[in-house]
Parts: C-alpha cells; sequence; structure tokens
C-alpha cells in the first residue's frame, strides 16, 4: 500500500471514497469494499486499501510485468486527440451510448480521457435537468492515465489494474462499458455490465494508418481483428450495430510525431525525427465502432 495525505479536507475526502467503493470488491476475496476511515477501503475479511486524493485506487495484484502508457505517450495523445483528428470517432462513439440514456460508465483502458468525457457529457445531456451526474470509473495500467482521466472527467473515480486479470469491480455495477483500442477481458466485461447493458468497443481496421506503417513507422493491424473481436464476445455478448468511422487527415510533420508516440509504435518502431515526414502527409484513420449488448 501507498502513504496517502490526509490534508484533503474531510467532507470531500469522504464523499470521494464513498463514490470509489461503490465501484469496488477486494481483488483478494471479491467482497465489495467500504470506506473505513481516512483515505482507506477495507473489506469484511480485512483487507485495506489507500485511495489517494483524486480518488484513484491501485488495486493491482499478480506478477503480471505489464508496462502501461509513459507520460510521453499521453502528452503525445493528448496533443493529437485535442487537435480534433478524431473528432468524428468521439462523435460517433457519443452518439451511440447516448442513446441508452444510462447514468453509470466504465472505461477500460481509459488512455487520457478524451473517449470517456465525450461519452459522459452526452449521455448527461439526454438526463432530466433534476437528475444526478453521469458516474464513471476509469480504468487502466497507467497511473498516469487513470489520474488525468479523473482531473479531466466529472463525477469520474479511478482504478490502475491490469485488465488481464479479473477486476477488483462488483458484478452488474455498469450500464455501459467502453472500449477503445484497448485489451480485452470478455468474462469480466460481462461480470461487471448489468444484464442488457452495452459495450462499446473501438478497433482500427485494416487499412489504419496504412500510410505510416508502409513507411515502415506504424504495426500492422490484424486483417481478421474485426472477426476476432466479435468470436471472442461470442456467447457473453450479442453484436447489435457496427460503424466504420474513416477520414483522410492532413497532418504535418508534429501531427505526425505526436500519432506515432501516443500509440503501441511508440513501443516497437524507430520514430526518431530523421525518420519522420519533413512535410504534410496524408493518413488514413480508419476504425469499427462495434455497438454489443450483454446476454444473461
Amino acid at each position: 500500500m501507498t502513504t496517502t495525505s490526509s490534508s484533503v479536507e474531510p467532507d470531500r475526502a469522504s464523499e470521494t471514497l464513498q463514490t470509489l467503493s461503490e465501484w469496488l470488491r477486494c481483488p483478494n476475496c471479491f467482497t465489495d469494499l467500504h470506506p473505513v476511515g481516512g483515505l482507506v477501503l477495507a473489506c469484511s475479511s480485512g483487507h485495506r486499501f489507500d485511495v489517494n486524493r483524486q480518488g484513484v485506487a491501485s488495486l493491482g495484484i499478480g506478477s503480471r510485468k505489464l508496462i502501461g502508457d509513459s507520460a510521453a505517450m499521453l502528452d503525445a495523445r493528448d496533443a493529437f486527440l485535442h487537435a480534433g483528428w478524431y473528432a468524428e470517432l468521439r462523435e460517433a462513439l457519443s452518439a451511440l451510448v447516448a442513446a441508452e440514456h444510462a447514468d453509470r460508465f466504465i472505461d477500460i483502458g481509459c488512455g487520457t480521457g478524451y473517449y470517456l468525457h465525450g461519452a459522459v457529457t452526452a449521455a448527461q445531456a439526454t438526463l432530466p435537468a433534476s437528475a444526478a451526474p453521469v458516474r464513471a470509473l476509469a480504468v487502466d495500467l497507467s497511473p498516469q492515465a487513470v489520474k488525468r482521466t479523473v482531473r479531466a472527467t466529472p463525477h469520474t473515480s479511478g482504478l490502475v489494474a491490469d485488465v488481464w486479470s479479473p477486476f477488483p469491480v462488483r458484478d452488474a455495477v455498469a450500464d455501459v462499458a467502453l472500449n477503445v483500442f484497448a485489451p480485452r477481458n470478455p468474462a469480466e466485461f460481462h461480470r461487471t455490465l448489468r444484464p442488457g447493458g452495452l459495450l462499446a468497443v473501438v478497433v482500427p481496421r485494416p487499412e489504419h494508418l496504412r500510410e505510416l506503417r508502409a513507411a515502415g513507422l506504424a504495426l500492422d493491424v490484424h486483417a481478421n481483428k474485426s472477426a476476432d473481436l466479435v468470436a471472442s464476445l461470442s456467447g457473453r455478448f450479442a453484436l447489435e450495430s457496427e460503424q466504420s468511422v474513416q477520414r483522410s487527415l492532413d497532418l504535418s510533420p508534429a501531427d505526425v510525431a505526436a500519432l506515432i508516440g501516443m500509440g503501441p509504435s511508440a513501443h516497437h518502431t524507430d520514430s526518431t525525427a530523421s525518420a519522420l515526414p519533413a512535410a504534410g502527409s496524408a493518413v488514413t484513420a480508419a476504425f469499427s465502432l462495434f455497438g454489443f449488448r450483454r446476454l444473461p
């Protein structure tokens, strides 16, 4: 456990802790977590976990040595996304989830929170003015990613956890789950969504970033990625909708550098300045947006 500061106002700390506890279960014994004073959550078995002042808990266990996105990758993603290059994708995703009129969201692989913020804002607009705020749980392996998402998105709690392991999240706690360019755990998606809940998944299409891949600056996209996705969720989810979102981007060298630096290519390719284009580049952005309905 990490040490937390006690300088946060008591009322705010209590509200933050209570809100977070309503999402979480113990990663050791799978019983619900509850506030026990200070910035600490505990289960009935006596396992205790600290929470920081921003409402972020780190509940990862196990021996997997996975690496989350670095600060440099998150900075690149912020720069690229807030320039509006993937705005059409965010709008399509937000429209899909807003139709649910839901008020409990979980974003599994939240990154900087760009897509979650859009989804929560769209969902709130569909509810009566007197309705309680839409609440969200942002989940990522990167503590820095979770902190950024919590800061950027109102009424959002944060969880640092490994998507490949059982989630320290309660059963049937979310109405909508987002999974945008992130690893997938079908069994845990099914368990944490309520019956009939919506799972919104975004994956790249084979033509995504084809110009950069031809130049050796981006990783290949698996040709059967969409088919594999549908097969992996079969039996737990029913495919309800599929949309293709595609756009040609006229990117500056700085935009190209940010695009390469924000994703998995940053881990695997040599994206030095000498390898980047010296002039503007036309780059294809192509995505598939799926809506899956949770089966009983």
